[in-house]
């Protein structure tokens, strides 16, 4: 598909999709939002796809949504255009999904790195929730996930005063996986990607979901899901094949089946 507020490509078996709205320091509007989640559909279906990142530029992932475009919205206008439910699409992406970040990551920008899985940054990247500067709070999860992430008093800080962390400090309270220099920050998330896209796809996508399970449930249930996504995968070839391999001394063969 061709898009225009968003680039694709695909690198072995990762696909890659970058924000494209330099002018706008890749705020998001409607458009860059379906358009992204398209993208990131399109590659979840994509069988010779097994790991899937979210990217910017090295000024700016994304420094937040549009505020032209909702200046004047009413709380209808707001509900009718589903400003807010759109964000709901990345919970449906199976494959794991990588941010890797540089500059700014403000608002909506840090609101979907949180809705990621993984987060590579670079050394300039900065994450925050300034809402609370323009009169309004973060309205796509940023409350909610980044509590659960790095706890309540940060969080409040954050949305209350407008806190930003570098990125050593996402890495120290666990909003980043891994920081790493600027100049090289997208070929060592395509390189964190390809290494989780050499594992078993399936085993990879019941793991996400199992994890996700921790942040929605009690822990009674978190384990009930974890158990329904451990006992399939003893219905697949790749079990077969990965616990074979093992035995034998090998790297295994995975399949996806």
């Amino acid at each position: 598909m061709t898009y225009t507020t968003v680039l694709t490509e695909i690198r072995g078996h990762v696909g890659i999709v970058t924000l494209n709205r330099p002018q706008a320091m890749n705020a998001f509007n409607i458009l860059m939002l379906n358009e992204l989640f398209d993208a990131l559909e399109a590659f979840d279906k994509n069988e010779t796809i097994s790991a899937l990142i979210v990217t910017g530029n090295e000024k700016a992932f994304a420094a937040g949504a549009d505020i032209k475009e909702m200046a004047d919205a009413t709380p209808v206008q707001m509900i009718t255009e589903g400003r807010v439910e759109v964000w709901d699409r990345i919970r449906q992406i199976k494959k794991p999904v990588i941010a890797a970040v540089s500059g700014w990551a403000l608002g909506g920008g840090c609101e979907f790195v949180l809705s990621c899985d993984m987060v590579i940054a670079s050394e300039s990247a900065k994450f925050g929730q300034p809402e609370i500067t323009i009169g309004v709070i973060p309205g796509a999860g940023g409350t909610q996930r980044l509590a659960r992430l790095i706890g309540k008093n940060l969080t409040m800080e954050m949305v209350i005063n407008n806190r930003t962390l570098s990125a050593n400090e996402a890495l120290q309270f666990g909003l980043a996986n891994r920081v790493v220099p600027v100049e090289g920050y997208l070929d060592a998330a395509v390189a964190f990607a390809e290494e989780i896209a050499s594992r078993a796809p399936m085993a990879v996508r019941m793991a996400k979901d199992a994890v996700n399970a921790a942040f929605e449930t009690t822990l009674t249930e978190g384990l009930k899901a974890e158990k329904r996504n451990f006992y399939p995968l003893f219905s697949t070839e790749d079990q077969k094949e990965g616990m074979q391999a093992f035995i034998e001394k090998r790297k295994p063969n995975w399949k996806g089946k």
